[in-house]
């Protein structure tokens, strides 16, 4: 059986019957003949059978890799932001933005590719901006060079901006288990002002993964 979380950028996909490791694939490289069994993700009614919806993969994902009773889990994509809270075992909170977190993780991997910069080598720095989404916050990156800063600290001071945006749309809490593309943004975790513990790109299809195997 074939499981996909199709993203808006990136698609990740397992399957069940060889035990296989899940693998990704950009998203605008998929045939439009693909068919998958189960499926989630901004993109997957297109091309599965059964569809799962994204907070329901979500939450599935998070107790089966979390396996704590109460955490939130955040996750980031390239189109929006949304997060569960489970407590005591019960899911108590979730939310879904597309709006204040538009296009986040894909504008910064724009900036990353554009300015050529290597987030591995930043450290967050002590400013950021006030900003409502990935779209519209550019326009403070651009503004900040026309004053001499480099390109460099100024995409700095935007991703840590993402990042405090993202912290307070899920409620400002203690610790955030982060799941996404943005787990491998060293600069994007460490501007969080709470622990943060990455989950990775595979939170979402662990959650298909483990939904399909409990009505089989």
């Amino acid at each position: 059986m074939l499981l996909a979380d199709f993203g808006t950028t990136y698609s990740k996909f397992i399957n069940l019957a060889d035990d296989a490791k899940p693998f990704i694939q950009e998203t605008k490289t998929l045939g439009k003949e693909l068919q998958i069994d189960v499926a989630t993700g901004h993109n997957g009614k297109r091309f599965c059978t059964t569809y799962v919806n994204e907070l329901t993969a979500l939450a599935k994902g998070g107790e089966s890799l979390i396996g704590a009773e109460s955490f939130t889990l955040l996750d980031c994509g390239s189109r929006d932001i949304k997060y569960i809270r489970y407590e005591n075992n019960t899911l108590a909170d979730m939310g879904w933005n597309a709006e204040c977190g538009a296009s986040m993780g894909f504008t910064i991997e724009l900036l990353e590719r554009y300015y050529e910069i290597d987030f591995s080598s930043l450290t967050p720095p002590a400013t950021c901006f006030s900003i409502t989404c990935g779209v519209l916050g550019m326009s403070h990156i651009f503004d900040e060079i026309t004053t001499g800063i480099s390109a460099t600290d100024a995409v700095a001071k935007f991703v840590k901006s993402i990042a405090i945006n993202a912290y307070r749309f899920a409620g400002e809490p203690k610790t955030i288990h982060l799941s996404g593309g943005l787990c491998d943004n060293p600069l994007f975790t460490a501007s969080f002002p709470c622990e943060v513990v990455p989950l990775g790109r595979y939170v979402l299809l662990e959650g298909i993964r483990r939904i399909t195997e409990e009505q089989a």
